[in-house]
């Protein structure tokens, strides 16, 4: 029997996220700009702007995935992207709603099928006398899906700075290292070898109840599963459960889920990302990017 989906958390922490990238262009170029979150269960955006610089508009629309796209035409010289938002998000860990329960593919909804299925960086079929050989000890369900999470956590080591856009989940099994886009994909794949419908989604994760790491901040890629009737969070990366995770956007794997998608040449020259927790009372949309004011970054969980 299927388990009842958790009861809604309160959202009761404030979270500013948002980013400024600069493109260069030689001429004209169409681009699909992936940046907005929806609001949904587990993240409410409260208020949000985004600006493509001047004399650039947009198509706004939603994909097939639920994304928010928004689909516009870089100009020769500099584009640059801003997108600045507040978000509620719920104080408790993640892992609280994890739930163990699978479905026959025969009963699958057909729109998550696609998610079982080899793609361009998720190249299941490749894996699957690894996942069997690793793997396929492990009980069917939330068992499983952690022990191939906490394999590649322990296996696949994370070097900033290694990700390229030509290298599938199998080359980076191969290789042993990369960035969080290389484990996303990674659990991804080795779920799709079980038939566990999974799939790759790019997000906003603050230092909430976790130290601040001092490194620059940036967009995460991780994996969300199919369990018990609902999409289900698993981080290869952080291995510990986060409070206030942010989705952007989720895919088949990357293909569907960049923050820009260039439809020609372009050079990124500026790169900014945002994300920590506020007092609302006091740090507005707009507002100058201010990490002294900033709520997150300690062991501790903070409330405004």
């Amino acid at each position: 029997m299927q388990e009842a989906p958790p009861t809604p958390a309160p959202l009761d922490l404030t979270v500013r996220v948002g980013c400024s990238i600069t493109y260069e262009c030689a001429a004209a170029t169409p681009a699909l700009i992936t940046l907005q979150p929806a609001s949904t269960d587990t993240q409410r955006v409260i208020a949000q702007q985004l600006t493509l610089g001047p004399g650039l508009s947009s198509a706004p629309f939603t994909d097939d995935h639920g994304n928010v796209v928004s689909r516009t035409c870089f100009r020769a010289g500099a584009n640059t992207l801003h997108y600045d938002a507040i978000v509620h998000v719920p104080s408790r860990r993640e892992d609280v709603t994890h739930a163990d329960g699978t479905a026959s593919l025969l009963d699958l909804p057909p729109s998550l099928l696609r998610y079982t299925l080899p793609s361009r960086y998720c190249d299941s079929d490749k894996l699957l006398d690894f996942a069997w050989r690793e793997f396929g000890h492990l009980p069917h369900g939330l068992p499983r899906v952690l022990g191939i999470r906490d394999w590649l956590h322990r296996h696949i080591a994370y070097r900033t700075g290694s990700g390229s856009p030509n290298l599938s989940a199998h080359d980076i099994l191969q290789r042993r290292y990369g960035v969080c886009r290389d484990l996303a994909h990674g659990l991804v794949a080795l779920c799709r070898t079980f038939n566990l419908p999974a799939r790759y989604v790019s997000g906003f994760v603050p230092d909430i109840g976790w130290p601040d790491p001092g490194t620059p901040q940036d967009f995460h890629a991780y994996a969300e599963v199919y369990l018990a009737g609902r999409w289900q969070v698993f981080d290869a990366r952080f291995l510990t459960p986060r409070v206030g995770r942010i989705r952007i956007s989720a895919g088949c794997d990357a293909v569907g889920s960049a923050f820009a998608t260039i439809y020609g040449a372009a050079t990124l020259t500026h790169f900014e990302v945002w994300t920590y927790q506020i007092n609302p009372a006091e740090v507005r949309l707009g507002d100058p990017i201010d990490l002294s004011r900033r709520l997150c970054g300690t062991s501790e969980i903070r409330r405004a």
